[in-house]
């Protein structure tokens, strides 16, 4: 009875989770719609004034100050980085992650997926400041491809849609891995010492079994993030080291919960009740019990998942989406999506994302290092490559980091726009069919 419990209320948590990021993609395309619409609008103006908006925040003699847009990508989008960072320990400690066997096919069709897109993107452009861009066609927007599997495919097997998320989350960390290596320069030592020093702070917290959120919230923030910040490295990867610091251990095991609850449970009932609605004051203490216990039951890091998922999906993605996808299209745009940087990216994400992770897969199952997961076949595998091509919010951000020329940027941004929806359109079309089929077939 009590397994069948668990594997229920794990069942409703990983539901919710898949319910956020479909309502997520959803929230996010309408949010895309007002940037593009507000950008061509006449007031355009009140839009770049917007982002441009200068935001300081003063302690002492330092001072903090940056526009808006940097607020957003820097600073906003490290609690995303966070909630990667939490999402990926948790799969590598006990879920999809964790077991080598289940794990081979999305791990291998993800590095398939971001090593031939970059290849393409090199074929076009293999100097200047262009060739910076590479990182950009490499990336997958979890929350759009699972919202558009969640729109089409309601049908096909639950093992696809676990394939898709395993893949993401691989590709999520060769985003933040890329952009670790290759995004960062002019280091500060001693700030990259700084910040060194307080994530040693946060390992030696959790050894020595400290399990409050704040703690880890306060010095992964006010001290990591800070230090990357001023350091040179991308403050986003303070994000990802702070999550991989917090706990991902309960302190007491389930026989101990159980027990200590049954106990709780019986003194409740035991204690006298007073009159009317309140409780006694004892039955009050044993409550604050129940509640400590409980929470000694979870781990900090999927309480603190649990906790950043609507933030993150709700309101920082929709606000990095409002901030970076607001482009006034101006020019010959046939022009701008033939060029070699579009070519690159458009190329990269659409047919370089399908062959490689097609291909990767194909590879692996032909040598029997992996097999296609339990009623997949090859057309649905194939719509997912394509679903993998849809870029977007990693690609957006790497290329904000890749470009300084402005005429780049605007190139770049127009072209994942394009190549997303592309991508995400024919993916659609190959997986609606495999649909059918299956209603047919039954």
């Amino acid at each position: 009875m009590l397994k069948h419990e668990t594997n229920s209320g794990i069942m409703k948590f990983f539901g919710n989770t898949a319910k956020e990021l479909n309502n997520n993609g959803v929230i996010l395309f309408i949010t895309v719609v007002i940037a593009m619409v507000w950008a061509n609008s006449p007031w355009k103006e009140y839009y770049i004034a917007l982002m441009q908006t200068d935001i300081a925040f003063t302690i002492g003699t330092l001072q903090l100050s940056e526009p808006l847009l940097l607020w957003i990508n820097d600073g906003l989008m490290a609690l995303f980085f966070l909630q990667v960072g939490l999402e990926l320990k948790r799969e590598i400690i006990g879920g999809k992650l964790s077991s080598p066997k289940s794990a081979v096919l999305p791990i291998g069709a993800a590095i398939g997926g971001m090593v031939l897109p970059a290849l393409i993107y090199f074929m076009f452009n293999s100097s200047g400041e262009a060739s910076n861009g590479w990182g950009i066609p490499m990336a997958t927007d979890i929350a759009f491809s699972l919202g558009v599997l969640a729109i089409v495919g309601k049908r096909l097997p639950s093992a696809l849609r676990v394939f898709l998320i395993t893949l993401a989350i691989v590709d999520d960390l060769g985003g933040v891995l890329v952009i670790a290596l290759f995004y960062t320069s002019g280091i500060s030592e001693m700030d990259l010492l700084h910040g060194l020093l307080f994530f040693g702070a946060l390992i030696i917290g959790n050894y020595a079994g400290v399990r409050s959120t704040w703690f880890y919230a306060i010095i992964g923030i006010g001290g990591v993030w800070l230090a990357f910040f001023f350091s040179g490295i991308h403050p986003t990867i303070a994000g990802i080291l702070t999550a991989f610091a917090i706990p991902g251990r309960v302190k007491i095991k389930e026989n101990t919960f159980l027990n200590r609850l049954d106990n709780l449970h019986k003194k409740f009932q035991e204690t006298k009740s007073i009159r009317g609605a309140l409780i006694s004051k004892t039955q009050l203490d044993i409550l604050e019990d129940i509640k400590t216990t409980s929470s000694e039951a979870e781990t900090p890091l999927q309480k603190l998942e649990r906790s950043l998922n609507p933030i993150v999906s709700f309101i920082i993605l929709p606000l990095f989406a409002l901030a970076n996808t607001g482009i006034h299209l101006h020019g010959d745009l046939l022009k701008v999506l033939s060029s070699p940087v579009s070519l690159g990216i458009g190329l990269g994400l659409i047919l370089g994302k399908f062959i490689g992770i097609a291909a990767f897969s194909r590879i692996l199952v032909a040598l029997k290092l992996a097999k296609l997961p339990e009623k997949v076949n090859w057309n649905m595998i194939y719509g997912i490559a394509f679903l993998g091509g849809i870029g977007f919010t990693m690609s957006l951000f790497i290329n904000e980091l890749a470009f300084t020329d402005e005429s780049l940027i605007f190139t770049a941004k127009v072209s994942i726009l394009f190549a997303s929806m592309l991508a995400g359109v024919i993916g659609a079309i190959l997986l609606h069919r495999n649909s059918k089929k299956l209603i047919t077939v039954k």
